[in-house]
């Protein structure tokens, strides 16, 4: 009998997983379920260009169509799995089908985290995280000028850019004192918010939001401090929720995420999962993480995959993210978390720097802002825990390999 393979989720970790099986020529079924009704497509141009216009639908799917035009692949999209059965591996739709597996891959992803305050449910108030929503978007583009981006990450920042340079007058709201607080240091922040303002964002920090008001449709958002402010439109960017609740009613550990090993095995040897939704072991940061990230959805894929092909192969990966704001381009190289010491290599004032973060002599992570060399030359350094000497470090001149100490 066939050995069948199906893929819960339809984002970029699942398209991933369907490439690498066909890579490693993978003999069985496979079937790739997602409630969607799209193809599996890439996440992160959609608040950059693709809602600036400037990328046409098509060119975000991860695979053109053809590519999953195979006797063993089955695509089923606008397509829910509510249950899992472990005992009898199969999983269960809402529309009441029954799809039996020998492996299952958990390719869930998360979803955007909502605002639970008065007039959420407003019309013009909205949250990014797929083509649709994007789309809505877009349409208010075309009637309105004055929006109002909640959240200060990485999704606010690159939203309220896009918007400023369409010619929109925008306000960003963040509940903490610097934007992008979470993931970069106060230097990095400062030069953001710098570049923010100059390009004539006005940033609200250090501001809770209480409330949407408006009849029917958006009017203002009113701040913890009473201030209301002006919004014909809304785009909440607070963060994402792990998609984790099927795995947990089917009895599979989690913990910040579906718990997985370094081979992306689930506590059911027959399960897999992959992408946002996971919490996997880091052997170069020795914990367990849970990313946000496309280098992990994607390399886990890889992982699994390999390993349903019977090729064992495991996860230990330097994390890595990026973002686009502006002419800016932001990469991000390890986690810089619990760092002791940082150096600042370049100058800001020329757009072109970056910030390492060393912890007890280190490197454990950089920062780098239009600056590839540094980023692409601080991962193997990250990954091989050299130790360096911050001084010749800071030197620009100097290539990093060559502040290696041992």
């Amino acid at each position: 009998m066939t050995e069948r393979t199906v893929i819960a989720g339809a984002g970029h970790a699942a398209g991933q997983v369907v490439a690498t099986l066909k890579q490693l020529k993978y003999a069985g079924q496979i079937v790739l379920v997602g409630d969607e009704d799209y193809l599996p497509y890439q996440r992160p141009p959609l608040s950059k260009k693709f809602l600036a216009g400037a990328m046409p639908a098509e060119r975000l799917h991860f695979k053109p169509a053809s590519f999953y035009d195979e006797p063993n692949i089955e695509i089923r999209l606008r397509t829910r799995i509510t249950t899992i059965d472990r005992d009898n591996k199969s999983v269960h739709t809402e529309g009441g089908e029954t799809i039996s597996y020998d492996k299952l891959v958990l390719a869930l992803g998360s979803r955007a985290r909502r605002l639970r305050i008065d007039g959420a449910d407003l019309a013009g108030v909205h949250y990014l995280r797929s083509i649709a929503d994007v789309d809505d978007i877009r349409s208010e583009l075309n009637h309105y000028r004055r929006t109002v981006i909640i959240g200060a990450g990485y999704i606010g920042l690159e939203v309220a850019a896009v918007m400023q340079q369409q010619g929109l007058d925008v306000t960003v709201v963040e509940l903490a004192d610097r934007v992008m607080s979470r993931v970069v240091s106060p230097e990095i922040s400062d030069f953001y918010q710098i570049e923010h303002t100059n390009q004539g964002v006005k940033l609200r920090l250090s501001t809770g939001v209480s409330a949407f008001r408006g009849d029917k449709r958006i009017a203002s958002v009113e701040t913890t401090d009473g201030e209301q402010i002006p919004a014909d439109f809304v785009v909440v960017g607070i963060g994402i929720v792990a998609n984790t609740e099927l795995a947990a009613s089917a009895g599979l550990t989690v913990d910040n995420g579906i718990v997985v090993n370094d081979q992306c095995e689930t506590s059911d040897p027959a399960v897999y999962a992959v992408g946002d939704c996971t919490a996997h072991p880091n052997a170069i940061y020795n914990r367990q993480l849970r990313l946000e990230s496309v280098h992990n959805a994607l390399e886990q894929a890889k992982t699994a995959a390999a390993n349903i092909c019977g090729k064992e192969t495991h996860y230990s990966q330097v994390p890595w993210f990026w973002s686009d704001q502006y002419d800016l381009k932001l990469q991000i190289a390890g986690l810089s978390e619990g760092y002791d010491q940082i150096v600042i290599r370049g100058n800001p004032a020329d757009r072109s720097f970056a910030c390492l973060y060393l912890k007890n002599g280190q490197l454990i992570a950089t920062d780098a802002v239009n600056a590839p060399r540094e980023f692409i030359q601080s991962k193997g350094l990250i990954a091989s825990h050299a130790k360096i000497d911050p001084a010749r470090l800071a030197d620009a001149d100097i290539p990093l390999q060559d502040a290696v100490i041992c």
